[in-house]
């Protein structure tokens, strides 16, 4: 007989059932053996010997204490009154502070249930039951304990939190994680050439299989015309379309609306819903320098926001970033790339500036859709810390103390993303469980030359602009939704 192949199913739900019930059984039979392992342990605490021996059992007390102390820290078990564990083993050993006069041991380790309300047990006297067993405490145990509480959570104590490190590959498994290397590691275009530059490509990108077909796979110019964004494998395509599009039309601008200019920069707003074409080839395109980009097709909900320099043969495009229509978890960008030709100009700065200022036309406030690439990363940072800084030092007016509320209304930035740079800066402090913004002058003219606000600037008189209607109540990121701030609520009581 041929040897059958076998056919593993996957587990129902029932089996997870089982499983569930058997860890549970394992874990109440583990936590049993450990409460009678405490038990032996405490027994053996209070019954050592006292007097003339004392001294010499209190090394054997010691050692019984730090051993109850090490099974505390196996699971996660908190210290009376909110002082840690190795804090109360340093005491142990360096004298006797632990001990009472007639040597009984007056600090334990909470049982895991009370292991949550070991920061309070310090504003009141009690008992902690470990594993069962009541161990009292006299009133001077109690004193000595408190002493070291306080000692331990002094007042005023001013730490800096520590800055968020943002993920590209957040919310990628392994096995996503080694598809998308496998997909995107060989380049399928060697260089694009776009007007009268030509770049090396960076990444591959998912072209329509019609270019790909006719060079196996494997395109080593692609060109594109700068104004339609249309795809060919070969110059003289190029240049008998442009000759007939440019002699038909003249159309030296991408398709949309110009709802800004100033000096020779110009914006451009495509909807991709009525120039579908446009965009997908402007995503195909940035996917030629991103790692990370999923929107190729499904264009229509998005706005398209290309940026271009004006001269006199028309508008080159430059970069450009997109935005969905109506964002329900608040992004106002969604996408942004700088062509590798024109990049170092600051032009990526630019346009997050400038999705900052659609946002304050909104007044909503807004953030970039997260994950953020490494590039995404180096253009934000620097971004929300000098407009930040530049805000506090020149554009807070005579207010002594302000909100970061106040900050987003200001600047449009949200929250979250300005208690980011605050980390950045090491302007955010705790102190005794309350967040301050605390920053002097001194301070932020020395962070200003370290993060200025660079050029070109985006000049709010110069953009034309109406935002889509939305309804304010159900606008969770509008301003007008937003809490007033703590010196506004105590203004209008008066």
């Amino acid at each position: 007989h041929g040897k059958e192949e076998r056919i593993v199913s996957p587990p129902s739900v029932g089996n997870a059932r089982v499983r569930a019930l058997k860890r549970k059984k394992d874990r109440r039979k583990r936590d049993e053996e450990e409460r009678k392992e405490r038990e032996r342990i405490l027994n053996e605490v209070h019954n050592s010997g006292v007097g003339s021996m004392g001294r010499r059992d209190n090394a054997r007390n010691r050692s019984l204490q730090e051993e109850l102390s090490d099974l505390g820290d196996e699971h996660g078990s908190a210290a009376i009154g909110g002082v840690g564990r190795k804090r109360l083993r340093r005491a142990a050993s360096s004298g006797d502070d632990l001990w009472d006069a007639n040597m009984n041991p007056i600090a334990t380790t909470t049982s895991l249930g009370d292991a949550d309300e070991s920061g309070r047990s310090t504003r009141r006297q009690r008992s902690v039951g470990v594993g069962g067993v009541v161990a009292s405490t006299s009133a001077t145990s109690s004193t000595a304990l408190s002493a070291i509480a306080e000692e331990h959570t002094a007042v005023d104590v001013v730490t800096t939190i520590a800055a968020q490190t943002l993920d590209e590959h957040e919310g990628m498994d392994a096995a996503a994680l080694k598809e998308h290397e496998e997909v995107t590691k060989v380049k399928n275009v060697g260089t694009l050439e776009l007007g009268k530059y030509q770049m090396d490509t960076w990444y591959f990108s998912p072209l329509p299989k019609e270019l790909l077909v006719r060079d196996k796979g494997m395109i080593d110019v692609l060109y594109v015309d700068e104004f339609s964004l249309n795809f060919f494998t070969r110059k003289e395509e190029l240049l008998r379309y442009q000759r007939k599009e440019l002699l038909g039309r003249g159309r030296r601008h991408p398709p949309g609306n110009e709802i800004y200019r100033c000096g020779n920069l110009s914006m451009f707003e495509v909807d991709g819903f009525e120039q579908r074409l446009f965009c997908q080839n402007l995503c195909y395109i940035a996917k030629l320098f991103l790692d990370h980009k999923t929107l190729y097709f499904d264009v229509d909900p998005f706005l398209f926001y290309v940026l271009c320099e004006l001269d006199e043969r028309g508008y080159h495009p430059v970069g450009y970033y997109s935005k969905e229509k109506y964002s329900d978890v608040g992004y106002n960008l969604a996408c942004i790339l700088t062509f590798p030709s024109h990049q170092r100009k600051g032009y990526g700065r630019f346009l997050i500036a400038f999705s900052y200022e659609l946002s304050k036309k909104e007044e909503k406030v807004g953030s970039p859709e997260k994950p953020m690439s490494d590039l995404g990363q180096q253009a934000y940072i620097p971004y929300w810390t000098s407009t930040i800084v530049d805000f506090l030092l020149n554009h807070s007016g005579d207010s002594k103390s302000m909100s970061i509320m106040d900050i987003a209304k200001k600047t449009s930035i949200m929250a979250e993303d300005i208690i980011f740079a605050l980390n950045t800066l090491e302007l955010l402090k705790f102190v005794n469980g309350v967040y301050f913004i605390y920053a002097e002058r001194a301070q932020l003219e020395e962070l200003a030359k370290k993060h200025p606000v660079k050029e070109p600037r985006v000049d709010p008189g110069k953009l034309h602009w109406t935002p889509y209607i939305n309804d304010v109540k159900r606008d969770k990121f509008s301003i007008s939704s937003k809490k007033p701030s703590v010196e506004a609520e105590t203004s209008s009581a008066h």
